[in-house]
């Protein structure tokens, strides 16, 4: 167990045709559509070592129970990398770590290119208990296929994104929703930033922001987001360059504002969550 993101899940219901639509035109490459065995169906934005995963579950498949997430539209899934499930289990099961089921469960999804069909991307999962992850969850993930996920063909991005650079929740405790995740990485991983908590996560962070603290790092008033608890709010990408994001914004006559370093990128034109680009 590292503590590094592997990937982050937007929530998109049924309106996976919308969601695909609207991250295209936002300046992502996308995935083909690829269908879980559990059931819920999913596009996804390759990075260098992490990447952006919209799901979603097809109208014929939504009743297979399990298939799909019952959280609000917009940012909901924070994904940590594991090489060895088996082992994260027991170390987070030592520490106290509330876990759902018995053990890692596996599943997997047949990874196509156009009309080539390239093999099945296998993964093992384990999940921290629901209902200690308001509005979203929290989970690790063992890739026994890298290979048919992080393909070079799929790295190339029009808004040039490169990575994950802050997942941020926003809360009326920051302290207290940081707690989780530091009984899971062990006391210390939490340090105080302004108005709010940072855990430090490889090359990216995961924040923990009052609304006071969203306003100032993206400029917007958040607080609608907060509407049915805290939860994460906010997705934070590093891009070659912001000038490139911003010409693909423009083009597509996407709503954004830059606000210090960042460009952003509101709720509305979205999904459900505040989108920002930063420069290395």
């Amino acid at each position: 167990m590292t503590l590094r993101i592997d990937h982050v899940v937007i929530q998109a219901g049924q309106e996976l045709d919308e969601a695909q639509a609207r991250f295209r035109r936002l300046g992502f490459q996308l995935t083909d559509r690829g269908h879980h065995s559990l059931g819920s169906s999913n596009h996804l934005a390759i990075f260098g070592d992490d990447y952006l995963e919209l799901i979603g579950v097809e109208a014929s498949k939504a009743d297979i129970p399990g298939a799909r997430w019952e959280h609000p539209l917009g940012l909901a899934g924070l994904v940590f990398k594991t090489g060895n499930a088996d082992a994260t289990w027991a170390d987070l099961a030592g520490r106290r770590v509330p876990l759902e089921g018995d053990g890692p469960r596996s599943f997997h999804r047949p990874v196509s290119a156009g009309s080539q069909l390239l093999g099945d991307a296998r993964f093992r999962t384990l999940r921290i208990q629901a209902d200690r992850v308001p509005n979203g969850r929290v989970f690790f993930c063992q890739h026994q296929t890298p290979e048919l996920v992080w393909r070079p063909e799929w790295q190339q991005h029009p808004n040039g994104a490169l990575g994950i650079a802050e997942y941020t929740y926003i809360t009326p405790d920051p302290q207290a929703c940081a707690t989780l995740l530091e009984q899971a990485f062990g006391p210390g991983a939490a340090h105080p930033v302004q108005d709010g908590v940072a855990i430090s996560a490889g090359r990216a962070s995961v924040l923990y922001q009052t609304v006071a603290g969203i306003r100032t790092r993206f400029g917007l008033d958040a607080s609608a987001l907060l509407a049915n608890g805290e939860r994460a709010a906010a997705l934070t990408l590093r891009t070659d360059t912001l000038a490139r994001v911003q010409g693909v914004l423009e083009g597509a006559g996407v709503e954004h504002l830059v606000h210090k370093t960042r460009i952003v990128v509101p709720p509305t034109e979205t999904g459900g969550l505040i989108l920002a680009f930063v420069s290395p």
